[in-house]
């Protein structure tokens, strides 16, 4: 049987912005192996799949090109506008998808046709660090572009990033990864993919800018990534004092521009750290396949 799909870019400001995303709808009767097929065919740095739902919420597994993957953020909001707008009855808020994390709600903020999605992440934990060298290194760096007030260090709110922190924007800008030193940084751990961060935006609006290397998923750089943001949500505030309500360029360097809204605070009387990540989601296509 054919199946539709829905093209859409997260997190963009315009269409043909922002991060690809694919999601195919009434997916329950594909295998594994037709979805990791039409994952690497589409070629986004991922797919989803609607499986099936149930009185809580939509079933859905998310691919890269060569592998499946228990979360990651512009999927989840992507494919959370598809079935708001296309799949669901109704309109409705939020829309909570069943992911191999666990359960995410997704909801909406802001009336009209262009409203913002928010997820609210998995509380983030905190790893291992690494020595400025090794990341440097991988990112194809002097270890003097790596800042020593913060640290390098593994963060997960659903999909492990290391954390990379540095000085401005001339060195974000500089990276070319060295595919060994990548492997030396993230090779005996499951914190494939590696965001470096700065605190010198384009915009004076915004607050940070960011880049996110995944080679392992066969994502050399992604455009525009919610789960590595949400890590960052949570080691800024696990490494500044006070909440974070934050804007985040991502994907400029390769001619997809992206804003992802960061907000992070501790929960009070916890120990854990309330992640939150926000962006726009902007239809492009639909279609079928056969």
């Amino acid at each position: 049987m054919s199946h539709v799909f829905h093209l859409c870019d997260v997190f963009a400001t315009e269409r043909y912005a922002g991060n690809q995303l694919a999601v195919v709808a009434d997916a329950g009767d594909l295998s594994t192996d037709e979805m990791q097929a039409i994952a690497n065919e589409m070629n986004y740095s991922e797919t989803t799949f609607v499986t099936g739902r149930d009185d809580d919420g939509w079933d859905v597994r998310i691919f890269t090109p060569n592998s499946e993957i228990p979360f990651a953020g512009h999927p989840t909001l992507g494919t959370a506008a598809v079935v708001r707008e296309h799949l669901a009855a109704d309109a409705p808020d939020p829309v909570t998808l069943h992911l191999e994390v666990g359960d995410v709600p997704v909801r909406v903020e802001g009336d009209g046709d262009d409203p913002l999605y928010w997820m609210t992440q998995q509380p983030p934990e905190f790893g291992e660090t690494f020595a400025r060298e090794t990341a440097a290194t991988a990112l194809g760096l002097q270890p003097e572009d790596v800042r020593e007030d913060l640290p390098v260090q593994w963060v997960s709110t659903g999909l492990p990033t290391v954390v990379v922190p540095l000085r401005d924007r001339d060195a974000l800008e500089r990276i070319d990864v060295d595919r060994d030193g990548y492997e030396a940084l993230t090779g005996d751990h499951d914190g494939k993919n590696v965001l470096a961060f700065c605190p010198d935006p384009r915009a004076p609006v915004h607050d940070y800018a960011d880049r996110v290397f995944s080679p392992f998923y066969g994502v050399p750089e992604d455009p525009a990534t919610g789960s590595s943001n949400g890590c960052l949500a949570g080691y800024l505030v696990r490494h500044r004092d006070g909440p974070l309500d934050a804007v985040v360029e991502q994907g400029y360097e390769m001619g997809r521009p992206s804003l992802l809204h960061l907000r992070a605070e501790e929960r009070a009387g916890e120990e854990d750290i309330e992640v939150q990540v926000g962006g726009r989601v902007v239809p492009v296509a639909r279609g079928d396949l056969y």
